[in-house]
């Protein structure tokens, strides 16, 4: 009976034992990584994992020259786009590809992607390409991981970029971004003033001051009372060279936002506007 006592007690120790060795967390060789950024209206995330040199020589040994590498370590490398974008001039609809990059010794470098979002580069099917083009490799400062990165980015476009070693190659993200934006305004169902003045901001914003007047104004038909439709009123005929009615605007947004105390959020900006305008509107008169 005691023998078998003992028997037991060993198993459940030798069980807690090994169920706590297989518990211990450790630094992963090549960790997992996520970068993500918002361009415009689409969301750009790079899915993958980030090896490190380690002493080791990269291109050509560990990753061998003119063969499809998997652009990281351990599951495919993954790119998600949250609309559709373009990558140099091809078209890629939203979704998810799966990333290979082609090092080559003395040639330009080939990166695709493609359909099947969890497929390694020997699994890839040519067939499911969508990206397939040729980059230029810059030489940088020594990289000890493996990173992505997104830069450079603005409503138009973006620059995605894969460092490594001494070695970045980038490729360029062209955003749908003005079109899209559009769509949203005039798909808009029962508009209020603020979709109207939002609209109006960004077309201040693209510089498009004769589109923005339409729906500044339409804004105001629908709440005449909000002082900053008539600071982006003030600032859309401004730009058009409408001193006179851009001075008149400006008043009316200042009379409206001495109502509303703490939310006149940029009352500096407006007043500085009434005293630089003014001597403006006098030497006209003049």
């Amino acid at each position: 009976m005691k023998q078998l006592i003992f028997s037991g007690y060993l198993l459940c120790g030798l069980f807690m034992f090994f169920k706590s060795s297989a518990q211990i967390q450790l630094p992963a060789p090549s960790p997992k990584a996520v970068v993500s950024q918002t361009a415009g209206l689409t969301d750009i995330t790079i899915d993958y994992s980030s090896p490190g040199v380690k002493g080791r020589k990269i291109w050509g040994e560990l990753v061998p020259y003119n063969k499809p590498w998997r652009a990281g370590a351990n599951a495919a490398t993954k790119i998600t786009f949250s609309k559709e974008v373009k990558v140099d001039t091809t078209t890629v609809p939203k979704g998810s590809y799966s990333v290979a990059i082609t090092p080559s010794e003395k040639e330009e470098w080939t990166l695709v992607l493609n359909k099947d979002a969890d497929a390694q580069p020997d699994d890839q099917k040519p067939e499911n390409d969508i990206v397939r083009i040729k980059i230029k490799p810059m030489e940088i400062p020594l990289r000890e991981r493996l990173a992505y990165s997104i830069t450079d980015f603005n409503d138009a476009s973006a620059m995605v970029n894969m460092e490594w070693e001494k070695v970045k190659i980038s490729f360029n993200v062209v955003l749908g971004t003005e079109k899209q934006a559009m769509e949203n305004i005039n798909n808009a169902i029962n508009p209020s003033f603020s979709v109207y003045r939002n609209a109006a901001r960004y077309m201040l914003e693209k510089k498009d001051y004769d589109k923005g007047l339409v729906y500044i104004n339409q804004s105001i038909a629908i709440d005449a009372l909000k002082w900053y439709s008539h600071w982006l009123k003030a600032q859309l005929l401004k730009a058009k060279g409408m001193d006179k009615d851009a001075y008149n605007s400006v008043l009316k947004a200042k009379e409206l936002g001495d109502k509303e105390g703490d939310g006149f959020f940029f009352k500096a900006e407006v007043e500085k506007a009434v005293v630089d305008w003014k001597p403006v509107m006098e030497v006209k008169k003049k």
